[in-house]
């Protein structure tokens, strides 16, 4: 018989294990801090403020809890907005999800899971701080955003534990009433 070691957990773990509950840290309205990270599906840098002025955007704040318990199938909500992604798209949106990955977890997360729509790097989860997501069990929580073309913050969807996540069909409402 073979005992099975599991792989040490990292700093990312540890960076986020004290709990911290959301909040809506810009009022409606205003705009939400800008932010540059690396896009893994594209392999580039994009920076959020390049959007005001041309379209509005939806940013996805993705909860990935550690890259040694990684497995695709945990991340249905993930491969739904991809789904969704072109539909996003018609309605002249563009889509960010942000993940507290690094760039290598990154990209077996695009590849695994077939993903066309950006995928940001954030291993430190300095995005997922400036914009309050809250954070508990060694990740930080989920959170959709949604801000017009002129890059003001028009909804928000903040984790609690009967709604993860905002439905996907609220987010396209909210761009079709921008």
């Amino acid at each position: 018989m073979s005992l099975t070691v599991p792989p040490p957990i990292g700093a990312p773990f540890w960076r986020f294990w004290l709990p911290q509950p959301p909040r809506l840290a810009c009022p409606l309205g205003q705009i939400p801090p800008d932010f540059a990270l690396r896009d893994v599906t594209h392999q580039r840098t994009v920076r959020l403020a390049n959007w005001r002025g041309k379209q509005p955007v939806v940013l996805f704040f993705h909860r990935v809890v550690a890259d040694v318990v990684y497995r695709p199938e945990q991340y249905a909500y993930l491969g739904s907005i991809n789904q969704a992604y072109p539909q996003f798209r018609d309605v002249g949106a563009e889509v960010l999800v942000v993940t507290n990955t690094v760039e290598r977890q990154g990209q077996t997360m695009v590849d695994d899971l077939g993903l066309t729509l950006p995928l940001l790097s954030d291993p430190m989860g300095a995005t997922f701080r400036a914009y309050s997501t809250g954070q508990a069990l060694g990740a930080p929580l989920p959170a959709q955003f949604v801000l017009d073309a002129q890059g003001r913050l028009r909804y928000g969807h903040l984790c609690s534990l009967l709604h993860p996540n905002a439905p996907l069909e609220t987010l396209l409402e909210v761009l079709e009433r921008l």
